[in-house]
């Protein structure tokens, strides 16, 4: 079979990333409030059906990138005030 052939395993593989990384932050707001770089304190937000909380600490927004993805773990490790 040639590339993208049905065997390929890609799309699966695409939809089994989006699913995990969007199960790190289902439960609740998906951005904790927190400071950002001024130490100006921002509150937490929930983002829309599959867009999660991404960014860094100290500057955080909803996106569909998994690789922007900032946990629940990793943001309870970020400074909180």
């Amino acid at each position: 079979m040639g590339p993208g052939g049905g065997g390929s395993g890609w799309p699966l593989a695409g939809t089994l990333l989006v699913a995990v990384a969007a199960s790190g932050v289902a439960g609740g707001e998906d951005c904790r409030g927190g400071v950002d770089r001024n130490g100006s304190w921002h509150p937490g937000f929930d983002c829309e059906f599959l867009t999660w909380g991404g960014g860094t600490c100290h500057q955080r927004y909803c996106c569909q990138d998994p690789l922007r993805l900032l946990t629940g773990g990793g943001q309870r490790h970020c400074p909180a005030f």
